[in-house]
This record gives structure tokens, C-alpha cells and sequence, in this order.
């Protein structure tokens, strides 16, 4: 009975033993053999404005009736004073059109078209690519064996690793 309980305690003490061993980390240092920058073509598009003039033009007109009316009445008046009957009549309505169209002109003789230039902000977008590295391929050899594996960073000559101990037979 000494012997089985002996027996059983000896067992349960190496499975706890091993099962304190079994998946233990620590943590250790590989040499870098070899750091490979990736680099990725990336699209950066931004704005380019620019100013541009456009001619634009402009009519000042004197929208006033009293030169076309002034003009009727003196050219009616004149006319008038030819012909006889009804020519006299028609001759008075040709005088009034011809001096409201005379009036109308010389009243407007000042009106003239002015050329002005207008600034106007045009946009559009442009794109242009940026060279970027992506992350680093890294060769490193830890206890006789080489590995390889990508990181974000440049480790530089030593390379932190994770060793875990677990027994054969799992």
C-alpha cells in the first residue's frame, strides 16, 4: 500500500512537472541575416487651381424716349411743311419717322460696347504616385535554422523572438 501510494505520487508529481514545462515561453534574440524593403506605388490625387480671364462684353444704352420723341415731332413738323392734301399728311408721318429713328441715333451716339475681363477659378484634380514602404522581408537564423517572415518595421542586427518548450509526444 506504501509502495502504490508512493507510486501514485511520484506519477502525479512528473505530470505536474511536465505539464509546468509544457508550453513555457521565454524569449531570446535571432541574427538578421538579410532586410528586403517592400515598396508600393501609391495614388495620391490632389487639387490644382488656376485662375483664367474671360473677356466678357457690356452694352450701356440710354433707354430714354425723348430723343426718339423730340426727333418724330421735328421731323413730322418739317415734313408737314411739304406737299399739298394728302400729301402733305404723308409726307408729315415719313419727316415723323425719319427724325424718331435720327433722334434715336443721336441720342444713343454716346452708347458704345465696353470690353471688361472676368476672373473665373477653375479646378481640377490631378493625380500623382508616392513611392511608400510597405513593411520589411526579414532572413533571420536562430539556433542553426533560417527563417523568414514580414514585419512593419526594420529590426535592425537582432531580431526579438518567442521560443516555446513543449515535451514530444502531444
Amino acid at each position: 500500500m506504501k509502495r502504490t501510494a508512493f507510486a501514485f505520487g511520484a506519477t502525479t508529481a512528473l505530470a505536474l512537472a511536465g505539464t509546468a514545462f509544457a508550453g513555457a515561453d521565454f524569449q531570446d534574440y535571432a541574427r538578421v541575416q538579410n532586410v528586403s524593403p517592400q515598396y508600393e506605388q501609391i495614388s495620391v490625387p490632389s487639387r490644382a487651381c488656376y485662375s483664367e480671364m474671360i473677356p466678357q462684353s457690356s452694352y450701356r444704352r440710354n433707354d430714354s424716349l425723348a430723343g426718339p420723341i423730340i426727333g418724330g415731332v421735328a421731323g413730322g413738323l418739317l415734313g408737314s411743311r411739304f406737299g399739298a392734301g394728302n400729301g402733305r399728311v404723308a409726307t408729315a408721318a415719313v419727316g415723323a419717322v425719319a427724325g424718331a429713328i435720327i433722334g434715336d441715333r443721336v441720342q444713343n451716339r454716346g452708347d458704345e460696347v465696353q470690353y471688361t475681363e472676368r476672373e473665373v477659378r477653375r479646378c481640377r484634380t490631378v493625380e500623382h504616385f508616392e513611392t511608400r514602404v510597405t513593411g520589411y522581408h526579414v532572413a533571420y537564423e536562430y539556433q542553426g535554422r533560417s527563417y523568414t517572415t514580414f514585419l512593419p518595421y526594420d529590426p535592425g542586427a537582432r531580431l526579438p523572438v518567442r521560443v516555446s518548450v513543449e515535451p514530444v509526444g502531444r
